[in-house]
């Protein structure tokens, strides 16, 4: 292999830290692949081995229309005379095309030929930009292992299952790819999955350490290898296969599998090979089929119909009756009508015929009692209505010059029936930008400027107190006092309201630096050297500079540094860090280097700190660690977590700041800020080494216990920590949506959100958004922890939570305040089980009787699956908003669909 070989460069990952919890693939026991559901055999670098019989797996090439050309007339045809109107006036145009009619064919088949074509053209070109999309897609190129190691441009609808692809930086990825080598050496790469999972932090994806050879194009000249996995589905967040490979067995798990649709950022080529191709692929067996909606009263108009039929025969039965009883007994009598030499449809020896010819003739003229042009005029005024909204000036983005786009004019009507809305929350609800706002420093709290939530309660207060002054003004004493809580509010709202009233050229400063909201001259310009607790001030600037996973990008233009961290949290406190005088500014394998300012001047220290150990965070730990040595020679352990955890593991001499920092914590929280508590411990050279082999017979075990060990040794290390303060970060909302969903809920209107984050971060932005509010009572259904997969199992899993579902609504019934509010939260775990038939009406049945519903961590079909749900089970008008590829189902499935230019990009 080429590892041994010298290269032109050393190339590592900058990541060093995530080798920490590396697992070791190598003697680990393989997963059983075996029964339904894991059947699947890939043959790397023999891709034609999977174009027979039984390999054979579907091509690369996608399509997301819902016609092409043979099946658009039948399918379009259909369609329209779904409507019973449509039906209608054919058979009226047909009857009108008989010798008998009383007036020309033309004026029935004309109108409707014209409300069909209409329909029908609108179709084709809604169908017809999808299409371009598509074959846009599909005829993107990729660089493929042709032969001999060599690689040459193919295009993604000719990419097969076993083919080695080398992906370079910023491209997205063609198929779902096992990860066989990066442009680093240890085999790390880093990957956006906004269109998948709607977040915009990277994810870290490594090989195997078996493969990290395979980086360079030569090498796959005799490469061979055998992968056996499971079967296509729609689980994005689980993967399970080996990988055989020079006579041995290497166990795959999901850090090996880089998802079609997700993009390369931070390396500059990987190679991988092609396991799950177009419609197979883990992101398209989410996608679900473009619907053909039809709105409320487009449906209750088909009733209608029928009843004016009905109406229809009836008259003109009676009317025919009438004429056959003329005829047969009256006509002959009237000699002047020449009986002798009459039509057959006046002929009383012809009763029948003449019966029904006048039958016809009846339906004919009284065939306007249903107008056809109401529906030409409908048709009309509802493209009309769409011209309107596209044209409307308020739903303009200035910032993009992105107009509104009503892609379809069927669902007008719709919006004003709306009873239900389902939201995306990153991008949509969220700006997804955090900004650093606040933070507690050895007990002192800093920054004056308010977070938006503050802003809209003083609002609020203002127009509450505004009203009761104007309504009791005819009475003197109570005005006194209310006058007197007026002042004030007045103070509060001049608190709240400061950061709006400052000088404008201060706001456009501030609105220069992304990520950074803080505003207190105590702390800027090193004016922290001045307060009396400067010592744990630079510790705590220290430990934001410090403690972390990011990659800083220095502009070349500007010098500046940004970071591309693995949450926009992170991201915030190494901005914040900077403008306080502490710019993390490079990291090799083995260091992390700060440069650090202690005076007004422009004079710079670049300090390193050797990079020991990294304890990575996890949604359980709910914290992470670092463990560096810097240039005195001191070891240190810096943290940063929950304030629950990590106010459980100081020692007696480190909560000095502890009741100080919990009320500022407490009124963070209340501000809708999201928190983060940080603390570090100093540590001996002796029980660093101590516990340092411990933490490296963890690593290095393998099995089922590997885990739980890592777990252990790091909670040794966590502990005894000295608290040193806190954070207060803000997720800056979209404008206005606080006042808008207060609104909709007063209008009645009920609001799901539907995210792939966590449930933290869902919960601290519902708070900011005005979806939860203090004092609502949290429903948080999750499933229990299990290690084993098997049906007894999963019977418990689905019993335990049917229990959870049971006891909230139970709650929920005996509650005896009429005025208590309950918010339902929900994984997306815990939904695999929910929406499953035997449960998904218990489900519904908690959540209808919910102000608030939020479900984390929900893959794009489940966000589809709920919505249905919604639409079925409510039988109610649905509207569903997003702004990424990863909410395209949940869109097409509900009455409406709302697709906005967002962060995560666009989806129509």
């Amino acid at each position: 292999m080429a590892r041994g070989r010298i290269r032109a460069r050393l190339r590592r990952s900058n990541l060093y830290t995530f080798g920490c919890l590396k697992p070791s693939t190598v003697e680990e026991e393989p997963h059983p692949l075996q029964g339904p559901g894991f059947s699947r055999t890939v043959y790397c670098n023999q891709p034609l081995f999977h174009e027979k019989k039984p390999l054979y797996y579907c091509k690369n090439d996608i399509s997301t229309t819902k016609y092409n050309i043979l099946t658009f007339f039948p399918k379009a045809l259909f369609e329209q005379f779904r409507r019973v109107a449509n039906i209608y006036f054919l058979l009226a145009a047909c009857l009108s095309a008989s010798p008998i009619s009383p007036f020309s064919p033309l004026s029935m088949i004309a109108p409707l030929a014209f409300v069909v074509g209409l329909s029908m053209a609108k179709e084709a070109l809604e169908d017809s930009r999808r299409f371009v999309q598509d074959v846009k897609i599909n005829r993107r190129k990729v660089n493929r292992h042709k032969s001999d190691g060599n690689f040459g441009p193919r295009s993604w609808q000719n990419i097969m299952v076993g083919d080695v692809l080398k992906v370079p930086k910023d491209q997205f990825f063609p198929a779902d790819l096992l990860l066989l080598s990066s442009s680093y050496e240890d085999g790390i790469c880093y990957v956006e999955t906004m269109n998948l999972d709607g977040e915009t932090n990277l994810k870290v994806k490594r090989s195997l350490e078996s493969t990290l050879g395979l980086d360079s194009d030569e090498v796959f000249k005799d490469f061979t290898g055998t992968i056996r996995c499971e079967d296509p589905n729609p689980n994005l967040y689980t993967f399970v296969g080996n990988l055989e490979y020079e006579r041995q067995i290497y166990p795959l798990d999901p850090s090996q599998i880089l998802l079609r649709d997700s993009k390369l950022r931070n390396t500059d080529y990987i190679y991988g090979v092609a396991i799950f191709t177009g419609h197979d692929s883990k992101v398209m067996q989410n996608s679900t089929k473009s619907p053909s909606k039809r709105s409320t009263i487009e449906k209750k108009m088909d009733y209608i119909i029928y009843t004016l039929f009905t109406v229809l025969i009836l008259i003109s039965v009676i009317s025919s009756i009438g004429f056959v009883i003329k005829t047969k007994f009256q006509t002959p009598n009237w000699w002047y009508l020449r009986p002798d030499n009459i039509e057959y449809q006046y002929d009383p020896k012809k009763i029948g015929v003449a019966g029904m010819s006048h039958l016809i003739t009846a339906l004919i003229l009284y065939g306007y009692l249903i107008p056809i042009s109401l529906y030409v005029s409908i048709e009309v005024v509802k493209v009309l209505q769409a011209t309107f909204i596209n044209q409307d000036i308020q739903m303009y983005d200035d910032d993009t010059g992105t107009p509104a786009d009503a892609r379809t004019s069927n669902l007008n009507e719709e919006l004003g029936q709306v009873d239900t809305i389902l939201s995306d929350k990153t991008g949509t609800l969220t700006c997804n930008q955090m900004d650093f706002l606040k933070c507690s420093i050895a007990g002192t709290a800093y920054g004056v400027r308010s977070s938006e939530v503050e802003v809209a309660a003083a609002k609020q207060m203002a127009s509450d107190i505004e009203d009761q002054d104007s309504d009791l003004s005819n009475f003197p004493l109570p005005k006194a006092k209310v006058r007197v809580s007026w002042d004030d509010v007045k103070k509060d709202e001049e608190i709240g309201l400061e950061a709006v009233v400052t000088s404008k050229v201060d706001d456009d400063q501030r609105a220069a630096i992304k990520g950074f909201g803080f505003e207190d001259d105590r702390l800027m310009n090193c004016n922290w050297l001045k307060e009396a607790n400067a010592d744990d001030l630079l510790m705590f600037f220290r430990i934001l500079a410090v403690c972390h996973t990011a990659i800083p990008e220095q502009n070349e233009e500007t010098g500046v540094y940004t970071y591309e961290a693995e949450s926009p949290d992170e991201g915030s406190f190494l901005v914040a860090a900077r403008e306080f005088g502490f710019e993390f500014c490079r990291r090799t394998q083995s260091s992390i280097f700060v440069r650090e300012k202690f005076s007004a001047s422009r004079q710079v220290v670049e300090r390193e700190y050797k990079l020991l150990n990294l304890l990575d965070f996890t949604s359980k730990r709910k914290r992470m660690s670092v463990i560096v040595r810097d240039e005195e020679g001191i070891i240190f352990l810096m943290c940063k977590g929950a304030d629950s955890i990590i106010f459980d593991r100081m020692s007696k001499n480190g909560k000095m700041y502890l009741e100080a920092t919990t009320k500022h914590l407490n009124d963070y929280g209340e501000a809708g800020l999201r928190t983060l508590a940080l603390a570090y411990r100093k540590l001996d050279e002796e029980e660093y080494k101590a516990w340092n082999n411990e933490f490296q017979k963890a690593k290095a075990s393998v099995g089922a216990e590997r885990d739980s060990m890592l777990e252990r040794v790091s909670d040794m290390m966590e502990k005894e920590l000295i608290l040193v303060g806190a954070t207060a970060v803000e997720d800056k909302l979209q404008k206005g949506v606080p006042q808008c969903i207060d609104n909709l809920a007063q209008a009645g209107l009920k609001i799901w959100v539907l995210t792939g984050d966590k449930m933290e971060t869902a919960i601290n932005i519902g708070f900011s958004c005005s979806l939860l509010r203090q004092g609502m009572k949290q429903i948080c259904i999750t499933t229990p922890v299990t290690d084993t997969v098997t049906t007894d199992v999963n019977q418990a899993i689905k019993d335990n939570i049917s229990n959870q579902l049971t006891n909230a609504s139970q709650m929920i019934k005996l509650e005896k305040d009429p005025h208590a509010a309950f918010a339902l939260i929900i994984d997306g775990k815990t939904l695999t089980y929910t929406l499953e038939d035997d449960m998904k009406h218990q489900f519904l049945g908690l959540a209808v009787d919910c102000a608030s519903v939020i479900c984390c961590r929900v893959s794009p079909k489940q966000k589809a699956l709920v919505t249905r749900l919604v639409k079925q089970g409510t039988g109610k008008t649905t509207l569903a908003i997003g702004d990424g590829a990863n909410d395209v189902g949940m869109i097409q499935e509900a009455d409406i669909g709302v697709g906005i230019s967002g962060v995560e990009g666009s989806d129509g």
